[in-house]
């Protein structure tokens, strides 16, 4: 049986003060929800790692990345490596998030050498995919999914079973705007015949596979009931404690 995952990308919001407001609200809320089959994870900016897992301490709550590079030391300015992570209390990073694809300019091959580097550096990666509204419209939904899997998944070794993916399609990012439960079963499900092409059915039934796309406490239910979705990647909801704790009691509550 899978296992339910709620995972908040915080983006680049809140300082360490703010932060620490944030988990004394939350975690009394998440004491009374909280479920075995069910896990929490929290992606703060990179400044406020540390302060987020010393306030997390003695919690089930867990602590991920939004990004991280390939590379574990060396001259490259700005970025972050994964023994940096885990040194953080890091167990989970964000790899190939659409904001980094199409803002950032991440290609495909970077989003590979993450995943690896994640895997080797003991980190659980969250594979984001997901295509745009043009890239819908025209019909190309799943093409473009497709051809993201298999550049992010090429010559990666799961034999671990340490992946968690993600989808958001792009046009539903902070627009208010989701996708239809049933389309993202749809995809969803389509994602998981992918892993099993690539890799093996065991892999394919056991990897949890997300949906994010301005999910929110009223919207919750109706991904997690779908037999493919095992949870959700937040963003902006995330940000509100109380809100947060409702979307995690709706996945509770399945």
């Amino acid at each position: 049986m899978r296992k339910k995952i709620i995972a908040a990308n915080w983006k680049m919001h809140k300082n360490r003060s703010e932060a620490q407001d944030y988990v004394n609200a939350f975690l009394p809320l998440w004491h009374e929800i909280k479920a075995a089959d069910t896990e929490v994870i929290i992606c703060p900016p990179f400044t406020i790692l540390h302060t987020l897992q010393t306030a997390l301490q003695g919690s089930t709550v867990m602590t991920g990345a939004q990004d991280m590079y390939w590379e574990k030391h060396g001259a490259f300015t700005g970025e972050i490596s994964a023994p940096m992570l885990t040194d953080c209390g890091c167990s989970h990073v964000i790899v190939g998030h659409s904001e980094r694809r199409h803002l950032l300019g991440e290609t495909d091959d970077h989003i590979n050498l993450k995943i690896k580097a994640a895997l080797a550096g003991s980190l659980i990666p969250i594979l984001c995919v997901g295509e745009t509204l043009e890239e819908r419209q025209n019909d190309q939904a799943f093409q473009v999914v497709q051809e993201q899997l298999d550049h992010a998944l090429f010559e990666v070794d799961l034999a671990t079973r340490n992946l968690i993916v993600a989808y958001e399609p792009v046009w539903a990012i902070g627009t208010g705007v989701n996708a239809g439960s049933e389309d993202a079963q749809d995809m969803i499900a389509f994602i998981r015949g992918q892993l099993f092409r690539q890799f093996n059915q065991e892999l394919a039934d056991i990897t949890p596979i997300l949906y994010g796309g301005s999910v929110k406490a009223a919207n919750m239910r109706e991904f997690i009931v779908k037999k493919d979705i095992d949870g959700a990647l937040v963003g902006s909801a995330s940000l509100d404690p109380g809100e947060f704790a409702e979307i995690a009691r709706a996945v509770k509550n399945v």
